[in-house]
């Protein structure tokens, strides 16, 4: 059972949200925040596996409550919603620690499916999204050492999945690309997140890109 925090300062989407969510096999709506730093302090005393956090709101926004609680010992995952498509957002919440980022008027079946996939450890940014990210944010991030510098440590097969998470495949993806089992591939996953030094799949794929490791394709 995936426990999941709501986050928002507007009861009636709270109330929304939880009667869609209770009503998914396997997911349980085990509390709700007005603001981001309720919500940090409700992380605090466990029980949490995501939270689905708005972006905007008083007191402490989501991106402001995503790095408090990404600084955590072992802390659920976050995924930030917002009625505003805008890449500062996306970007901000990213480098807080967010593990996805979506919009609020998200179908149900694919706000479900991104749960699932953050509390499993995937990202739930979509490619094209990712790519026009860091287009446009890479050239204005602090410079990063060679590739080859970073990624020393990293095995040929932790290479080639690395590579495979910049462009936005899942652990199913990847094996099959590389005829692995899944669970092969939560390995490797796990054994580069480790060696890299970060905290989730978002990071790996953002420092694959800012090392050039990956490049943006168009």
């Amino acid at each position: 059972m995936i426990r999941v925090l709501l986050v928002d300062d507007q009861e009636l989407v709270r109330s929304g949200l939880r009667m869609v969510l209770d009503a998914q096999d396997g997911l349980v709506v085990v509390d709700e925040a007005g603001d981001g730093q309720a919500a940090v302090e409700r992380v605090r005393a466990g029980g949490v596996d995501v939270v689905v956090m708005d972006v905007r709101m008083p007191r402490l926004d989501g991106v402001g409550a995503t790095e408090r609680i990404a600084a955590l010992p072992d802390p659920p995952r976050v995924l930030l919603l917002t009625t505003f498509d805008l890449d500062e957002y996306a970007f901000a919440g990213l480098r807080a620690g967010a593990a996805g980022f979506l919009l609020k008027d998200v179908p149900t079946t694919e706000l479900v499916s991104a749960i699932r996939a953050v509390h499993e450890g995937d990202a739930v940014v979509a490619p094209s999204t990712t790519r026009r990210l860091l287009d446009r944010f890479l050239p204005h991030l602090p410079g990063s050492q060679a590739a080859e510098d970073v990624f020393a440590e990293l095995t040929a097969r932790e290479r080639e999945v690395l590579v495979l998470l910049a462009k936005g495949l899942s652990n199913l993806e990847i094996s099959e690309a590389l005829f692995l089992s899944e669970g092969t591939v939560k390995t490797h996953v796990s054994r580069v997140l480790t060696k890299l030094g970060v905290r989730d799949r978002v990071q790996a794929v953002v420092l694959a890109y800012q090392s050039g490791l990956v490049g943006l394709e168009r």
